[in-house]
């Protein structure tokens, strides 16, 4: 009884965090919902040869202080296909105040969904997505602020053709490091193949961007990154498999295996479900992030197997060992200063996993800093520290674009 008590005011409290979030989503969105020009997000068939980070096409965009334009450009998967990859370039209307060339910052964005509707650069244009869109926005607007020009990916499979890739460690970083290189590359806004860069995220986006910064000495080396800020990142999948699932979040559980079957289609991982695991896989792959929280919350991955074993128990055997293996970050040393931040009492992604991932990368002798995000409640923290991250991830940025030096706590967290 104290369970289903304890449920139920969890419900409760989201709903009514919901509901608060609907309105700013009203007021920051307006009634808009419709794409702007659909086929914009449809490849050309062939793609274009080029090289990665080559812009495919252009559309004018939309967001309040800033020139917007969504791009297509090319990137690759997690098998090194070619790939077209969707998002947006944000120049801020201010002139850049700082030295050198005005920065460019690839936002990595946190989970949107699954849905081809709920594509990050979609919500930015007020055109898709729902109410946790809005914190997109809010993240983007922290960098604009410091006057940054800000590039956005969707992510593979998120607005174009295809699975979306959730929280698959190459692909993500491809697309990351390949929006910077489309948005060096496009005309018209100043910006060039010498604008000094970084990266950010939270969450998904935070995995993304501590993928690409230990990618890019090997991916994009002609990227000048000054430092990368790395949020709540799901590091390890193994410990993740174990936590989401049963819990609030078990959507979140449900995309990562969306994703890893369409980078792994050899790992047939929808073989195992039962037809209620089937049946959610098919739905999943459908919704946004609160579709998918309300859906899925309390579900138990054992109940969705032909076998009756929790997720958990497969990751001991192959294909899935090596399959999370290779998915774990922090396995190669990031060169450029890095800040890992995680709230203490994340209700999603355990802290111990933050603080593994600057452990690792320590390790390896990175210059990295480990910091706590503040958070008033055990209740929504992870959520809830997006305020806490964007400002955190903006300032940083500016001390690293600045020129001043990193002061890493390795030994110290």
């Amino acid at each position: 009884m104290h369970n289903t008590f304890r449920s139920s005011r969890r419900r409760a409290l989201f709903s009514g965090l919901v509901t608060a979030g609907l309105v700013a989503t009203l007021l920051s969105f307006g009634a808009a919902s419709a794409d702007a020009d659909p086929g914009f997000y449809d490849p050309p068939s062939p793609l274009p040869q080029g090289a990665d980070g080559d812009v495919i096409k252009t559309l004018p965009s939309t967001f309040s202080g800033a020139k917007s334009t969504r791009v297509m450009y090319l990137s690759r998967d997690a098998a090194n296909r070619a790939i077209p990859v969707t998002g947006t370039v944000l120049v801020p209307d201010k002139a850049w105040g700082g030295t050198g060339q005005r920065p460019i910052v690839a936002y990595a964005p946190f989970t949107a969904g699954m849905g081809d509707q709920c594509a990050p650069s979609k919500s930015l244009a007020g055109e898709g997505g729902d109410f946790v869109s809005s914190f997109q926005k809010s993240f983007v607007s922290a960098l604009l602020d410091k006057g940054f020009a800000v590039a956005q990916t969707d992510y593979e499979g998120l607005g174009t053709p295809g699975e979306h890739t959730y929280v698959v460690r190459e692909s993500e970083a491809h697309a990351v490091l390949d929006v910077l290189r489309a948005a060096q590359r496009l005309p018209g806004t100043g910006l060039s193949s010498a604008s000094p860069v970084g990266v950010a995220g939270y969450s998904e986006g935070g995995g993304a961007s501590a993928s690409a910064a230990e990618l890019a000495p090997s991916y994009a080396p002609e990227l000048d990154l000054k430092g990368a800020y790395v949020g709540a990142a799901p590091a390890d999948k193994a410990v993740l498999e174990k936590s989401l699932d049963g819990g609030m979040y078990v959507g979140f559980l449900g995309y990562s295996l969306i994703g890893l079957n369409a980078a792994y289609p050899e790992a047939k991982i929808f073989d195992l479900a039962n037809d209620a695991g089937k049946q959610l896989f098919e739905e999943a792959r459908k919704t946004c992030t609160l579709d998918a929280v309300f859906k899925y919350m309390y579900r138990n991955s054992a109940q969705l197997t032909k076998d009756g074993r929790p997720v958990s128990a497969y990751l001991d055997q192959e294909p899935f060992r090596g399959i999370v293996a290779a998915n774990r970050i922090g396995t190669l040393k990031p060169a450029a200063p890095v800040l890992v931040a995680h709230a203490p009492n994340d209700d999603v992604i355990p802290s111990s996993i933050g603080k593994q991932l600057g452990k690792d990368w320590c390790a390896k002798g990175a210059n990295v800093r480990f910091q706590d995000i503040p958070s008033l409640s055990p209740l929504f923290s992870h959520i809830l520290g997006l305020s806490g991250a964007q400002g955190e991830a903006a300032n940083w940025l500016t001390e690293r674009f600045a020129g001043k030096p990193a002061a890493g706590n390795c030994g110290r967290f």
